[in-house]
């Protein structure tokens, strides 16, 4: 995961839990399969959709809505095609 120390890891982690036990589930089985190779702009995406409250998120994950203003950006649909195929 780049220069991601430990620490930074763990509250990678921390912080993609949801209240949503579905958005929960899809995001840790996409660190699972992928934590070690996120490249910095991949974590700038990451974060920038876990910004999101739940209902949203969840939506987006699903192919319901798509990422618009300031989500609308590379680094965003690149991860978020990720985690639609996790």
């Amino acid at each position: 995961m780049g220069d991601l120390t430990k620490l930074e890891r763990t509250r990678l982690r921390w912080r993609s839990r949801r209240g949503l036990l579905e958005n929960d589930l899809i995001i840790t089985r996409f660190l699972d399969a992928h934590e070690e190779e996120l490249t910095d702009r991949d974590i700038d995406g990451l974060v920038k959709i876990m910004a999101l409250g739940d209902n949203d998120l969840l939506q987006m994950l699903l192919s319901r809505s798509e990422p618009e203003g300031e989500l609308d950006s590379p680094e965003v649909h690149d991860v978020l095609r990720r985690l639609r195929a996790a």
